[in-house]
């Protein structure tokens, strides 16, 4: 009988115990629920997100009014990048469509490929996706309510590829208030721009596009064997392979940003863990391609922050905000020039990815003096530069991002050298936001299609 009724004391003391700390307690976990979102872990597939956990609030700092801001974004929502669909996704619906002989219906998991059909075609490669039209329009409109105290813009800047174009003018739409006759500024894709362009990777014959895939072809192998093993159990006619499986869960990615949802997303198809590896090998990738891991990577993203922070610096400016918006692989490297993310826990590539820098015009905010100020965000995330975090919030002084910015250009500095250019005329300077008379006569009349006629022979161009 004693023991029982320490036994009884000892469950109130617990229970008691429970309401008063209930957050110190494990038992607390049985409350929870488990949440996992495979689009969060796609990527270069994945549709736009803010990843930053908790959230960061992109709003000014107290006291602080941003005067001029500049913006780098990918371009949005595509039906599929013509390597992904190329080397894994079209062979996997060609080997469906060709293997007609099993009967999905019965096959646990991936019984919906009994009635399920290819969402793109070898046609709609690289095409901007209805999807994508709405998230750079949103985009747009985000910018406008996020800047209500600055001019919209006269120009956006955009490479001349289609999905990036339709992007800009997506933005476009969604930044006007009214047809306030934002112009679209075209430039060309070339490979023998130097750094002058939205995409100088283009033109640096150091940097390969291939770089980094056999790097990633070691842990691909890696993570998909067991999920190999176990859809072979459900389904051996099909033989399955690790390029089936990383296309099946691209697809999750692109067939959500095509109809707005995929099967391929299912985590009873493909577990958290799937997901985290499918991640992981995309990460390796980049790495070794387009961020710390390519030696290339600083100096082809250098003259975009040089550019961009002179626009900021300067007392005077022809434009409030200036947007521009390229592929995949230069947002990481001007990351890489700034200093940012040098470690293995960041998501900055999803479709409409962005970064962008902001001045800001800062008074009566506690504890810093009045004066100019500058912050970075990163898919609408402030993120500290580093050593140059001595103003409100993740600011840094004006003194303080002229020293950073110095610092970057010594480390970076030389993009013709370091990428063994063997074309003439090369340059290592991004003048086309400052010297819009070569954005317009530099290159081909087909690139120029968003400005009209009248304003080509303005500026003396004719369409021949």
């Amino acid at each position: 009988m004693p023991s029982m009724g320490r036994n009884r004391s000892a469950q109130w003391l617990q229970t008691w115990f429970l309401l008063v700390f209930p957050r110190t307690c494990s038992t607390a976990l049985l409350y929870s629920t488990y949440q996992f979102d495979p689009l969060e872990h796609l990527g270069g597939v994945a549709p736009y997100f803010e990843s930053q956990d908790p959230p960061a609030s992109p709003s000014a700092p107290q006291g602080c009014t941003p005067v001029r801001t500049a913006y780098l974004s990918r371009h949005a929502a595509i039906y599929a990048n013509d390597y992904d669909y190329e080397e894994y996704i079209e062979p996997f619906i060609s080997k469906l469509e060709n293997l007609t002989s099993i009967d999905w219906s019965k096959v646990p998991t991936l019984n919906f490929l009994s009635s399920w059909t290819a969402p793109i075609t070898e046609a709609e490669q690289e095409l901007l996706t209805r999807v994508g039209r709405v998230e750079a329009a949103q985009l747009g409109a985000t910018l406008s309510f996020r800047y209500p105290n600055l001019r919209l813009p006269t120009h956006v800047w955009t490479s001349s590829a289609e999905r990036t174009y339709k992007s800009a003018q997506s933005l476009v739409r969604g930044l006007e208030t009214d047809d306030d006759g934002i112009r679209v500024v075209s430039i060309y894709e070339s490979e023998k721009a130097g750094a002058n362009s939205l995409t100088p990777y283009k033109s640096c014959p150091a940097y390969s596009p291939s770089a980094g895939s056999d790097q990633q072809s070691v842990y691909l192998e890696k993570f998909t064997a067991p999920i190999i093993a176990r859809l072979n159990v459900l389904a051996p006619e099909f033989n399955f392979t690790s390029n089936d499986v990383y296309g099946m869960m691209e697809l999750c990615g692109y067939e959500s940003v095509i109809r707005g949802s995929s099967p391929f997303c299912d985590l009873d198809l493909f577990s958290s863990d799937d997901w985290l590896g499918w991640e992981y090998t995309a990460d390796i990738q980049y790495h070794y391609n387009v961020g710390y891991g390519n030696a290339v990577s600083g100096f082809v993203g250098l003259p975009w922050l040089n550019a961009t922070a002179s626009l900021l610096l300067g007392e005077k400016s022809d434009e409030d905000m200036y947007v521009s918006f390229t592929h995949r692989e230069l947002p990481p490297m001007v990351v890489v020039a700034m200093g940012l993310f040098n470690d293995s826990a960041s998501h900055i590539l999803p479709f409409l990815g962005n970064l962008a820098v902001e001045r800001l015009d800062c008074k009566g905010t506690y504890g810093y003096d009045d004066g100019d100020y500058y912050r970075v965000l990163v898919n609408s995330a402030p993120q500290p530069l580093p050593d140059c975090a001595d103003g409100p919030g993740t600011s840094c002084s004006r003194s303080g991002f002229e020293r950073y910015i110095q610092d970057r250009v010594g480390m970076f500095q030389g993009f013709s050298e370091k990428c063994g250019v063997d074309y003439d005329n090369s340059t290592d300077v991004l003048s086309i936001y400052t010297d819009l008379d070569l954005a317009y006569a530099r290159f081909p009349a087909v690139t120029l299609t968003g400005y009209g006629v009248d304003l080509l022979l303005q500026k003396g161009i004719t369409l021949n």
